[in-house]
């Protein structure tokens, strides 16, 4: 890297006609300019190590992901126990934010059928109930349960309720997240019905906007499950 900072002594000849070193100029004046270019070096350094600092914490986050799959976490089911996603190794999965009283709703139905298409080639929708946008899941367990299989026939797995983006956030959406960012490189999930298509080594392959209906998505996972 090319420094804009002079060492102290550095000639300065044909500056005033003086010819002398820049230190003692300044030492004429009474000023430490020598002092003056050793802070400004020294400022500059701290400033470059805090920034080589921060790129090798994400550095680390990010080689850190990249040994890891979804199979490496564990999810709450609706009644309550602890799942490990290691019992879905080997499938093509579809993960999905889900809402009851959301205008994506409907797309529910869109995701049994893809269920029901692509199942018996080793593929299934997980679904994660979330209240964060609009409380537009706002029931128990119990009753996103209850809804989902009498309204839409529901057979894939509806897990537990979730937080996706925030402090709360689950393990799990914080890698789906950055594995797969959105729109601008923006991680944080936008609305309901935000899909994660992965592939059967656990790695995340494609992230899909709401309004991208499961129909759509046939032909991705098509290609994945063979």
């Amino acid at each position: 890297m090319t420094s804009n900072f002079h060492p102290p002594g550095r000639e300065e000849a044909g500056r005033g006609g003086l010819g002398e070193p820049r230190r003692q100029r300044h030492q004429a004046h009474g000023r430490g300019g020598g002092d003056d270019a050793c802070n400004a070096r020294n400022a500059f350094a701290h400033t470059a190590a805090a920034e080589i600092t921060m790129f090798t914490i994400h550095n680390q986050q990010w080689r850190g992901d990249m040994g890891m799959s979804v199979y490496d976490f564990t999810v709450t089911t609706a009644s309550g126990e602890e799942q490990s996603l290691r019992s879905y190794e080997g499938q093509v999965l579809l993960i999905v934010n889900t809402a009851s009283k959301c205008g994506f709703t409907p797309q529910y139905k869109g995701l049994q059928e893809l269920h029901e298409q692509f199942a018996d080639k080793g593929f299934s929708v997980l679904a994660f109930p979330c209240n964060q946008f609009g409380n537009q899941e706002p029931g128990t367990n119990e009753q996103i349960q209850e809804f989902c299989s009498t309204t839409y026939g529901v057979s894939f797995p509806v897990f537990a309720k979730v937080d996706v983006n925030g402090p709360a956030a689950h393990p799990l959406y914080e890698y789906l997240k950055r594995s797969a960012p959105g729109m601008l490189g923006s991680e944080a999930i936008k609305w309901n019905f935000t899909k994660f298509l992965v592939d059967r080594n656990g790695e995340v392959v494609e992230r899909y906007a709401p309004q991208t209906t499961p129909s759509a998505i046939a032909k991705d996972i098509e290609k994945l499950v063979g």
